[in-house]
């Protein structure tokens, strides 16, 4: 199992918040907003469902700070629209 781990503005698995092998990143974007806008995931650890630990992580901390999320990486928006266990934390205008 891949330990991730909180950055200033990200969720990683890897060394540190500058040497990671995945990471899904976030900016403020509001009062009690953010704004998920990029998802990477190495070669290494494709297929392992990596991004799924990112999000679920991000998420979660997202939930007990109160937060909404405006998903514009394509992969948080599938996944957060797909599943209905996000459908909450979705920011809508």
């Amino acid at each position: 199992m891949h330990e991730v781990k909180q950055g200033a503005h990200s969720f990683y698995i890897g060394e540190s918040e500058d040497q990671w092998s995945a990471t899904m990143t976030y900016v403020p974007s509001g009062e009690k907003r953010i704004t998920i806008d990029h998802t990477y995931v190495s070669e290494a650890l494709n297929g392992q469902g990596v991004g799924k630990l990112l999000l679920k992580a991000l998420t979660d901390w997202a939930r007990d700070e109160n937060l909404k999320i405006t998903p514009v990486c394509s992969y948080a928006k599938a996944q957060m629209e797909k599943n209905s266990e996000y459908h909450d934390l979705i920011f809508r205008e």
